[in-house]
């Protein structure tokens, strides 16, 4: 499957309004040409104007060579459509350890993990939540607070179309779990690097062979 296919698949949950809206409209697709897909849009004003475009490949990684593709990518886009008025400074990074949640892929990675959710319309009498997701389904996820206030119930199940903002916490399960994917990610990569030099060895033997008899 095909990135575009995948994002169709797993679209964003959480999306950006105004201006950002405008921008991600144009950085996703751009991204989605090149192999990533976009994780959020931030516009900061602090010193200056930052535009942040959060990206990362369909397996979760972004390193800082991919940061530096799609920064050039979205850099020439960018110049042409113009979504901001202002001057500002272009930042490609990846999501990080303690990343934001916007896919249903995202939370289903980070069942078992803590995170911090805010809603935009109120979920049993609230709208900010911390706790650790414990289970998604099709329309939502299940949290179980970690410091639940007296009288609240720790488990709360939370629509996935009333999400304002979702994001992992930084713990040490969190911290043990990226560097155990990370590891297992770069195997598989070493795994398929060596696979495609094994095809390149045998083509170039077989050609060598065509051309012995040829000479012949």
């Amino acid at each position: 499957m095909d990135t575009a296919a995948a994002e169709g698949r797993d679209d964003r949950i959480i999306r950006e309004s105004g201006t950002e809206a405008r921008v991600a409209a144009i950085v996703a697709p751009a991204l989605s040409a090149i192999g990533f897909r976009l994780v959020r849009v931030r516009i900061l004003g602090q010193n200056g104007v930052t535009l942040q475009v959060m990206a990362e490949r369909p397996d979760g990684s972004m390193t800082i060579e991919d940061c530096e593709e799609a920064s050039r990518a979205l850099s020439a886009v960018l110049d042409v459509e113009d979504p901001i008025e202002k001057a500002y400074n272009l930042e490609v990074s990846s999501p990080g350890i303690d990343r934001p949640l916007v896919r249903r892929s995202d939370f289903e990675a980070a069942v078992g993990h803590l995170a911090k959710v805010e809603t935009s319309i109120l979920v049993e009498n609230r709208k900010r939540f911390r706790g650790k997701i414990m289970a998604v389904t099709a329309d939502g996820f299940t949290l179980e607070s970690d410091k639940a206030s007296y009288g609240e119930d720790p488990v709360v199940t939370i629509p996935f179309e009333t999400l304002d903002d979702a994001k992992l916490i930084l713990t040490d399960d969190l911290i043990r779990e990226a560097l155990r994917k990370d590891k297992q990610l770069r195997k598989e990569n070493k795994r398929r690097a060596r696979s495609a030099d094994d095809v390149t060895d045998e083509t170039g033997d077989e050609t060598g062979h065509d051309n012995d008899n040829n000479e012949e």
